[in-house]
């Protein structure tokens, strides 16, 4: 905002406040290599704020390039879509979480806190978060892709290493049943849902999330185990009701 002397008020638009229209920029050359990531990272920035609907002609107007130009690095909107999931997805993910998860020298329960209070780190951005609902609203391969990558890395493991505390059979002699895996994905689904109450529904979380995250794996850790031995038992039936005293007696056929 300018006042009447011309001068600049100070009053800064937030840099990621819908609706907000950038300045413009200069146009200033840049090494290929430097140009390129200029339109990464407005890549990102621009789909977290707008979604996938946004066009690539808006996008080089932000970045104060031709056309022409961002289409030399991107020459279609899928390329450009892949190289964000590269960068703000698989660009973030640390083999080091695999590792620890499968790591049997330490109890299930540390494994499973340090992870996610590793895990919710990484993702636990405004970027990440509102990319991943966006991508799923329009189709876009991102959420499917990395869902994809979250369940062989982490959910069905989690499955596995509950499996193992349990004392059942291994999963190389009984594969892991469906209610297994949605087990994990409880857990998983529980944690990922802090992030998008806080970037997309604009609420309000706990500060402490390690807290968040021991409290939610303590309590996992209380029913689960149990769940997956009753899974293991047999088709699970509700009993039969027991005939009361005034109960009628069932009828017969008389014919």
């Amino acid at each position: 905002m300018v006042d009447d002397n011309g001068s600049d008020s100070g009053v800064v638009r937030a840099p990621n406040e819908v609706g907000s229209t950038p300045p413009q920029r200069k146009r200033r050359r840049l090494d290929p290599e430097d140009r390129e990531r200029e339109i990464i990272d407005g890549a990102v920035a621009f789909f977290a704020e707008v979604g996938f609907d946004g066009g690539l002609r808006d996008l080089a107007k932000r970045l104060g390039i031709t056309h022409q130009n961002l289409f030399r690095y991107f020459p279609t909107k899928e390329a450009l879509i892949d190289r964000v999931y590269e960068e703000v997805y698989l660009g973030r993910w640390q083999v080091e979480w695999e590792v620890l998860l499968a790591d049997r020298s330490i109890a299930l329960e540390q494994r499973l806190t340090q992870f996610y209070r590793a895990y919710l780190q990484a993702i636990f951005r405004y970027d990440w978060v509102r990319i991943f609902v966006f991508a799923g609203l329009k189709g876009v391969g991102i959420t499917q892709r990395y869902l994809e990558l979250v369940q062989a890395r982490v959910v069905e493991p989690l499955a596995r290493e509950l499996r193992a505390t349990t004392g059942l059979p291994d999963t190389t002699e009984v594969p892991l049943l469906p209610e297994e895996t949605e087990m994990a994905w409880g857990l998983h689904g529980e944690l990922f849902y802090l992030a998008v109450r806080r970037w997309v529904y604009e609420m309000k979380v706990p500060d402490d999330l390690d807290t968040v995250v021991r409290v939610a794996v303590v309590r996992f850790l209380a029913g689960a185990p149990n769940a997956m031995r009753l899974l293991h038992e047999g088709p699970v039936r509700a009993p039969a009701p027991r005939p009361g005293r005034h109960a009628r007696p069932a009828r017969r056929n008389l014919r």
